[in-house]
């Protein structure tokens, strides 16, 4: 059970190295190092070169030395000191046919010997021969050769290994801690700006996930959008639009939920009270007065309508949509008893019915007359204290035009949803909505063809049987 609900947290204990702010300072330092160590190998062949050169110069001064002395000859005494202050075993003078020992040892050479030119070593081979030195076993030797104090002569010194090896040690050891030292600083600088420019937004959007999706509905919860350009900064006004819409859309469903839970209420009190109008319908029916002869039909089909629409309305209110009965419908009347309600109260305008009165058309009759009553009321409404509404047919759609001042580029954009394309303040934004989806439960569609100055026209597309 322990195991089961650990998940529904959401949330796991992350450990130091699961930071993205502890592994970009931890490769910034590991790629600092790295290229520290590709620039030692040079500098410590660098290193070496200068070090042989400075023995060799030393040798050289030592030879030089002995052009002053009587047949070019010196005490042992003498040869001694001058190799000692040279830092070297032997010094010879070569020549093409010819080898010279100008200051030989002080006592016989023995151990392991490597030959080293460095006339004819370049920058890889003095790499090689730095890393050789690195591995060499104690005790060995190295014979030296360089430019001689001539042309076509060369100058040969022998001297240990030893000093040259500790001396790479001491120098490797300094460059490793000023390298460390270098990227520890420099990590922590380059840290400090991807913290700042990288690590801290991004934070922020993840919080902000986390948080949006415990309370997708909330207000106080939403990430703010940035002014910045970049890509987290479009990836954040992205993830603020998201999150905008997602939590609309769930207050929205929120307010759906509520309101079909009032109208279930109304509708089941309304249709009672239809059923008892209904009832004095019936009665008023068997009246003798003329008039109440011709508004009695009228009457029962209205409240027939009214009662269908309040059962509709909770089938909606399942989230199914009444299905439609689909017969022949004479279009021309149809229209007229829908203009007929929807103008009711609107004798100031003029209604033009261009339908053929012989047409005959296969539809749901109460959804027609829904969504033309609707559509006629809505222009009615839009056009306020006069104008001209026409309804006419042709090629399996009909069309609904007015002369109004035309839908706003919000309610335009905004047409079939609810609660957004109303443009009366005690409007609910249902009646478009609602419209479409009539039209689309009998296998045609509701569209907006046109709206402007010069006035508005919907087509009812209708499916052809």
């Amino acid at each position: 059970m322990a195991d089961a609900a650990t998940p529904s947290s959401g949330r796991s204990r992350s450990g130091l190295f699961d930071s993205l702010s502890v592994r970009l300072f931890l490769v910034t330092i590991f790629v600092i190092l790295l290229v520290e160590f590709l620039v030692f190998l040079p500098s410590a062949a660098n290193y070496r070169a200068n070090w042989l050169d400075q023995r060799v110069q030393a040798a050289r001064i030592a030879a030089l030395s002995l052009e002053a002395a009587p047949s070019r000859m010196v005490s042992d005494e003498l040869s001694n000191d001058l190799l000692k202050r040279a830092e070297v075993l032997a010094v010879a003078d070569l020549s093409e046919d010819m080898r010279e020992q100008l200051l030989p040892p002080a006592m016989p050479l023995a151990g392991t010997m490597k030959m080293v030119d460095l006339m004819d070593e370049g920058m890889m081979g003095s790499i090689m021969q730095t890393i050789d030195t690195w591995h060499a076993e104690d005790g060995r030797l190295l014979i030296v050769r360089a430019m001689g104090s001539a042309p076509g002569r060369t100058l040969e010194i022998i001297l240990p290994e030893a000093p040259l090896k500790e001396g790479l040690a001491a120098f490797g050891w300094r460059v490793f801690w000023l390298s460390l030292l270098i990227s520890l600083t420099a990590g922590a600088l380059i840290y400090l700006l991807l913290f700042l420019l990288v690590v801290r937004p991004m934070k922020r959007v993840t919080e902000s996930v986390i948080r949006f999706r415990e309370d997708p509905g909330s207000w106080t919860k939403r990430l703010s959008p940035t002014s910045r350009k970049d890509e987290i900064g479009r990836a954040q006004n992205a993830l603020a639009d998201m999150e905008s819409a997602v939590s609309d859309t769930f207050r929205q469903r929120e307010r759906l939920a509520q309101l079909g839970e009032a109208v279930a209420k109304i509708n089941h009190d309304l249709r009672n009270s239809l059923a008892t109008a209904q009832l004095a319908s019936d009665a008023l029916s068997t009246s003798d007065d003329p008039r109440v002869q011709r508004a009695a039909p009228r009457l029962e089909r209205a409240l027939e309508r009214a009662i269908k629409l309040a059962s509709d309305t909770l089938k909606y209110g399942r989230s199914t949509m009444p299905g439609a009965e689909i017969q022949p419908v004479r279009l021309h009347q149809a229209i007229e008893e829908a203009a007929l309600e929807a103008l009711a109260e609107a004798r100031e305008i003029s209604f033009r019915n261009e339908t053929d009165p012989a047409a005959s058309i296969e539809v749901d009759p109460d959804h027609l007359h829904r969504i033309s009553a609707n559509l006629i009321r809505k222009a009615a409404e839009a056009m306020g204290d006069g104008g001209t509404i026409t309804v006419s047919a042709s090629n399996g759609h009909i069309d609904f035009a007015d002369t109004g001042p035309g839908l706003s580029e919000k309610a335009a954009s905004n047409l079939f949803k609810p609660f957004a394309s109303t443009t009366r303040k005690d409007g609910s934004g249902l009646g478009l909505a609602l419209s479409r989806d009539l039209a689309r439960s009998m296998g045609g569609d509701l569209l907006l063809v046109r709206t402007g100055p010069q006035g508005t026209l919907f087509r009812l597309t209708l499916l052809e049987r």
